[in-house]
């Protein structure tokens, strides 16, 4: 992936400034590490009268891969390929953006503290991309960078010389020339076009992308003819993202074309009424949601298994009805945070001496984990790969076989009301799987038969009336345990 800025000088100001304006030495070649490769900046020329700056990007496809959303079920083992064999190490796109913005983050910014105004000056600007995506042809290339003031040479390549026949392909030879641009706002439209032309993002895209946008986009993007697509392609056609983008860029036109701030003009409701009460966080939900089952069958020495970094066994601490806490998880490095959060260090000794912590996998039996009124697998299944789930099974409902075991996890019908959530894909990386409904309860009723428990269904969050819950819970039951209620009768 290879881009060059070129710019021409005179004795009064060399070429050669390009160096000081970019803060990257035209006598060394330098190298920056990224998080899906390694960006290279060198000077292939740097005379007097002609420099040329040369960012080259080398991507890791395995690095790309590791940094992806997870895999979806039953993909197709040519998709599972394609993460590794595809144009990205080559091809001009939000890769070659984001290391433009790490590595010129200055320049992009107009600051230059050794030529303050010749970073404000409109410089002789050629620029050399050989192969950029563009979804949408020359044509489109032609309307995104010619409104700007580039000369715009979009040269498509064919799929192959040797077969002319068979047309040409989706890239393009980009060539963009201006006398009248800084540098700064050349970098700035790369860092927004590029993207938008290759018309996907590798990296997730999540609300603070809006604030990005404006900033590379200010001065030009407001009244550009191609805004809306501009917009649309930049957030990944995420609506939500781009109605605000949109909303936004008409405020900014506004107050530009009114010659006064934005803040004068969206002043129609007061600071103190902007707050909208915010749905209450899943988590939270699923948290509540647990603590309630473990309420209905009277628990009160409880397993938490997978504890992670002990959110849960931190709210069970709270209730004073929890005389016996037990985290456990494989996890050496979350038990220290769970430590550290739970300020195990700084507990009294009676509260101290309601929880522990145990490293332990849950795929072994433990004699340590027997004895408790319940257990919790709280978004813990997922994790396992489908093959392991049986010695999971065995190991808590076979051998320490609590009175209750409560058990959640993601509901994969409720993915698509996740906005953010790309199609066919899991919630999270580490998920090997994410069951339906269906799936979830046949699991549920076959462990229940297995070792003579009891199972009843909850939904955790809102039930949507067509794919459910995002969280699904089941609570497993034997004999062994009295339900609250029962017990209260008792007391009575």
């Amino acid at each position: 992936m290879f881009l060059t800025i070129t710019t021409t000088g005179t004795p009064e100001h060399p070429a050669t400034d390009l160096g000081f304006l970019l803060h990257k030495h035209p006598d060394k070649a330098q190298a920056f590490s990224t998080s899906f490769g390694t960006a290279h900046v060198f000077y292939p020329e740097a005379e007097e009268r002609g420099c040329t700056a040369a960012l080259l990007l080398e991507v890791d496809a395995v690095a790309l891969v590791r940094r992806g959303k997870g895999k979806g079920r039953g993909g197709a083992p040519d998709a599972a390929l394609a993460q590794y064999v595809n144009d990205r190490p080559y091809a001009a796109s939000s890769l070659l953006a984001v290391a433009l913005g790490n590595v010129f983050s200055s320049a992009m910014r107009g600051v230059c503290r050794a030529l303050p105004d010749r970073a404000a000056e409109p410089l002789p600007l050629r620029v050399e991309v050989p192969a950029v995506p563009a979804r949408g042809g020359p044509g489109l290339v032609r309307r995104l960078f010619e409104p700007l003031g580039w000369a715009v040479t979009a040269e498509a390549v064919p799929l192959d010389t040797g077969f002319p026949e068979w047309g040409d392909s989706r890239y393009v030879r980009l060539v963009l020339e201006s006398g009248t641009r800084t540098l700064s706002d050349a970098l700035r439209h790369l860092y927004v076009l590029l993207p938008v032309l290759d018309d996907a993002k590798h990296y997730w895209v999540s609300p603070d992308e809006v604030d990005k946008l404006l900033r590379a986009g200010e001065g030009w993007l407001p009244g550009h003819p191609e805004q809306k697509l501009i917009t649309s392609r930049y957030l990944s056609r995420r609506w939500s993202l781009t109605r605000e983008a949109m909303e936004r860029l008409e405020l900014l036109r506004l107050a530009e074309s009114d010659d006064s701030e934005v803040e004068e003009i969206d002043n129609a409701v007061a600071p103190e009424t902007e707050q909208e009460d915010r749905p209450t966080p899943l988590a939270v939900l699923r948290r509540e949601a647990i603590l309630a089952a473990l309420a209905d069958h009277a628990a009160t020495r409880v397993l938490d298994l997978g504890c992670g970094e002990g959110h849960l066994v931190r709210e069970l601490l709270r209730e004073p009805r929890f005389t016996r806490i037990t985290g456990v998880d494989v996890s050496v490095r979350a038990l220290t945070i769970a430590a550290r959060r739970l300020g195990l260090d700084r507990m009294g000794e009676r509260q101290a001496a309601r929880v522990n912590l145990l490293q332990g996998s849950l795929a072994y039996t433990d004699k340590r984990l027997k004895g408790y009124d319940a257990a919790v697998l709280s978004e813990v299944i997922e994790h396992l790969d489908l093959p392991r789930l049986p010695a999971l099974e065995y190991a808590v409902f076979g051998a320490a076989r609590p009175g209750t075991v409560v058990v959640t996890t993601p509901n994969v019908e409720y993915n698509v009301r996740w906005e953010t959530l790309p199609a066919g894909h899991v919630r999270h990386r580490d998920h090997r799987f994410e069951w339906t409904r269906e799936e979830f309860r046949t699991w549920a009723a076959e462990v229940a038969e297995r070792h003579g428990y009891e199972v009843g269904f909850r939904p955790v969050g809102p039930d949507d009336p067509e794919v459910g819950p995002p969280t699904q819970m089941a609570v497993f039951t034997t004999g062994t345990t009295t339900d609250a209620t029962e017990k209260e009768a008792e007391a009575a």
